[in-house]
């Protein structure tokens, strides 16, 4: 995906696009091309690959959800900050916290924000499980894209999002995955608002958002240990 295709394609998710965030997006594909020859960040590193598979992958999540309507965002396991920098970088008011518990990505991420001259974004070297004490039932909307397996992964993210927020999963192929997570979505206090599957542009695989809608705060006590819900994922 070229400049120009990318362009097209954000606006046909009804993103407006702007010569600063197009610079902007410039600065970060440059500077991660540049990184990735000394540390390992992705194993994506040409340029329209980046475009395609990591800035507009990242946008798609706004196919299910106006990031204009809120105010705070968690990326858990953002990896090189997909998909949270390059939503801060489309959406500027938008308080996002960009945790992964890799410190040579994070230290990327720090360096990133400091060219990128973004403010209001948190970047936390730390396992998520680690920051519940400070975000319990706090953040908007939390996301994740290609991480660990659905089960696990709403039961490590949901206690983060507050009452009738959302946890959005962006997954590939993710039948099995919905499938085994149903159970756990229901003892979390969360439903399934929608579930969004497409392909991504120029056939580059199929997508799917699951939007998760969060309907009973998360006390504290229920909280299990990450070893235990590894080991052991809920079901009724």
């Amino acid at each position: 995906m070229n400049k120009e295709e990318f362009v097209r394609a954000v606006k046909k998710i009804g993103l407006e696009i702007t010569d600063d965030i197009l610079n902007k997006l410039d600065i970060y594909c440059k500077f991660l091309m540049e990184y990735n020859k000394h540390t390992n960040l992705t194993a994506i590193r040409n340029e329209q690959e980046i475009y395609l598979k990591h800035f507009y992958d990242s946008l798609t999540i706004c196919r299910v959800i106006n990031l204009n309507e809120i105010e705070s965002l968690m990326d858990i396991g953002t990896g090189a900050g997909f998909p949270g920098m390059v939503l801060k970088i489309f959406f500027p008011k938008l308080n996002v916290i960009l945790v992964d518990s890799n410190n040579k990505k994070t230290r990327f991420l720090m360096e990133l924000k400091e060219k990128l001259n973004v403010d209001k974004i948190e970047v936390i070297n730390n396992r998520v499980e680690n920051l519940l004490s400070r975000f319990i039932n706090s953040i908007d909307v939390v996301t994740a894209r290609a991480v660990t397996n659905l089960p696990v992964l709403t039961e490590l993210a949901t206690p983060f999002v507050k009452k009738d927020g959302y946890f959005i999963a962006m997954k590939g192929n993710a039948e099995e995955e919905l499938a085994n997570s149903k159970d756990a979505i229901d003892i979390l206090g969360c439903k399934i608002e929608s579930i969004d599957t497409f392909n991504l542009e120029n056939d580059n695989g199929k997508r799917t958002l699951i939007k998760i809608k969060k309907v009973q705060e998360t006390n504290i006590k229920d909280v299990r240990s990450y070893d235990k819900i590894i080991k052991k994922p809920l079901r009724k």
